[in-house]
């Protein structure tokens, strides 16, 4: 197997009537897109997502051809009848083109029959926009060869890049269940806008908005506009560098991932050939435990060598001065402090602890957006997804995890996993099981009586020490005019070498967040339990449905708690 890798997607929209004039400088704008996007991201793979239509979706798809990316073809109904919008030269253009693509048919919207989009009309339009937003939804860059100005026309190129930078809905699109809100950050929407004219059908054509320029390139945010050669906004290419650092994480330790995902695959599952959600979450996962081994095995030896230098500090303060080797203490002090200093910095370098929380975050979210998958709950709502919001209420680097699970959402909608009974059946066992099974309840159920059982250790040996602190403190208190300078220097040391160690012991608890561990696992110990009671009782497919939807949105919701409360507990050497 090779290594599983997520990939840099362009989704494509534009004009179908460029003019003769500008068809070839544009393609060499996009050719030239294509290769910066090579050189700053060597590691992630190119993969454009197009409808193919006639004009710039199918000049950028041959340059994407040539760049060696991926294309895949979002069509907005059956290929027959999508050809029809075809001229001849442009039918023998999407012919070619469909033959190295993958192709996704995407499914007709809640009423819409074959019959109903046969012909030019509203049904058609609408679909066409379901392929607009498909595109946009999935895509990490959003590639628009568009005039700038505004339309009503649905599914026209100016409302899919309205949609994109501002999460507004072409035309009357349907989207029941999405809950992207318009007034978010919209830190992942990037567009790449080539200005284009548009040709009149009579060998002139119409300027672009007068505010732009005819082959003029840009880089378009939600809240900002770059001039091409002003290169991509820097927060963009920070959430793309995460994304190829993740490619390199999961490369360095592709033969571990695969021995795990080849015992955990579903033969059956007939996900198409680019980014497996279940192997994709499969890395994620590995990786998470990967780091988090790391980052304990790190924290524990911070804690080791606190302790130590505490120990050294205290004798080299409290211990009689004649003592042979004492004053070596000091010494010692320094290099345990070096030491520590080192691990810290190591850690902090190899981003041991930020690895930890975002890969966790990230297995997290694609178990969720698998799951819906499985049990065909997405393919309800081509544009609404796991992705829609998660974590977006947490630092803004971690839109580089949306993207991920962006790449991971693309596959052929309605048709690889149907929503039948037995797919909901298999998901409730696999994804909640029972108390004392594999699945999440079972897990949460063992994690908090796990965490309670070492929070009840950490109270015990914090009181054991305690009561050994106030003996010796008694015991100076009552004798100490009778006890020789070496008993009681001894007793001092003592009282420090364990406060010390209590203090470490309290401290590295804090690390490990066990209080808020033990309420998170209890909570979502009762939601399993919950909505476990309530699907025995729901017999309505549908029904189960909308209560997976809901666990899946109260676990999101928990796991970006989750790697909030986390990411305020880094590994700091000086913080111990």
């Amino acid at each position: 197997m090779g290594a599983v890798v997520t990939p840099l997607v362009i989704g494509v929209t534009s004009h179908r009537n460029l003019t003769a004039l500008e068809a070839e400088p544009i393609r060499q704008r996009v050719g030239e897109f294509f290769a910066g996007l090579r050189r700053e991201f060597p590691d992630l793979p190119l993969t454009v997502l197009s409808s193919l239509a006639e004009g710039g979706d199918q000049l950028t798809a041959e340059e994407a051809l040539a760049a060696d990316a991926h294309l895949i073809a979002p069509l907005p109904f059956a290929r027959e009848a999508y050809a029809k919008d075809f001229s001849e030269a442009g039918r023998d253009r999407l012919a070619a083109l469909l033959a190295r693509a993958e192709t996704i048919e995407l499914p007709l919207l809640p009423g819409t029959t074959p019959a109903h989009v046969a012909d030019d009309g509203a049904a058609r339009d609408r679909q066409y926009a379901q392929a607009g937003v498909f595109v946009a939804s999935h895509c990490h860059i959003l590639l628009a060869i568009w005039d700038g100005r505004q339309s009503d026309l649905v599914g026209g190129t100016a409302q899919i890049v309205r949609y994109h930078l501002q999460g507004i809905l072409p035309g009357s699109i349907e989207r029941r269940h999405s809950s992207r809100v318009t007034l978010e950050s919209g830190d992942e929407s990037l567009l790449y806008h080539i200005v284009c004219s548009r040709s009149d059908g009579n060998g002139g054509g119409d300027p672009p908005l007068a505010s732009l320029r005819a082959l003029q390139a840009r880089w378009v945010s939600h809240d900002q506009v770059r001039p091409s050669e002003d290169g991509m906004p820097p927060e963009f290419r920070r959430l793309f560098a995460r994304m190829q650092q993740f490619n390199a994480d999961v490369a360095r330790h592709a033969e571990a991932i695969d021995e795990v995902w080849l015992r955990r695959r579903d033969p059956t599952d007939g996900s198409h050939d680019g980014v497996r959600a279940d192997h994709l979450f499969a890395a994620a996962d590995w990786l998470a435990i990967h780091f988090q081994r790391q980052v304990l095995l790190a924290m524990q030896g911070l804690y080791v060598l606190a302790v130590l230098m505490g120990i050294a500090f205290v004798g080299y303060s409290d211990l009689p001065t004649d003592l042979p080797y004492r004053d070596n203490a000091i010494y010692v002090f320094v290099v345990l402090f070096a030491a520590g200093v080192w691990l810290a910095w190591l850690a902090r370098r190899r981003e041991w602890h930020r690895k930890y929380i975002d890969y966790r975050a990230l297995a997290e979210g694609l178990r969720v957006q698998d799951y819906w998958r499985r049990a065909g709950i997405e393919a309800e709502d081509a544009g609404a997804f796991a992705h829609d919001n998660f974590m977006q209420k947490q630092d803004v680097e971690l839109g580089w995890i949306r993207n991920v699970m962006r790449a991971a959402g693309i596959r052929p909608v309605g048709e690889a996993v149907p929503a039948s009974d037995a797919a909901t059946a298999q998901v409730i066992a696999d994804w909640i099981g029972e108390p004392d099974g594999d699945g999440q309840l079972g897990y949460y159920a063992r994690k908090a009586a796990l965490r309670r059982r070492i929070h009840r250790h950490t109270e015990r040996v914090a009181r054991t020490l305690l009561v050994i602190v106030m003996a010796a403190s008694l015991l100076l208190a009552l004798f100490h005019p009778w006890l020789d300078v070496e008993t009681t220097d001894g007793l001092v040391a003592l009282m420090g070498v364990l406060a010390v160690i209590a203090a470490a012991r309290e401290s590295y608890a804090f690390r490990k967040a066990d209080k808020e561990l033990i309420k998170q696992y209890r909570y979502m110990c009762g939601i399993f339990e919950s909505a476990r009671r309530k699907l025995d009782a729901q017999q309505d497919p549908r029904g189960r449905r909308e209560i997976l939807r809901a666990l899946g949105e109260a676990a999101l919701a928990e796991h970006a708690e989750w790697a909030l409360m986390h990411r305020e507990r880094p590994l700091e050497h000086g913080k111990l």
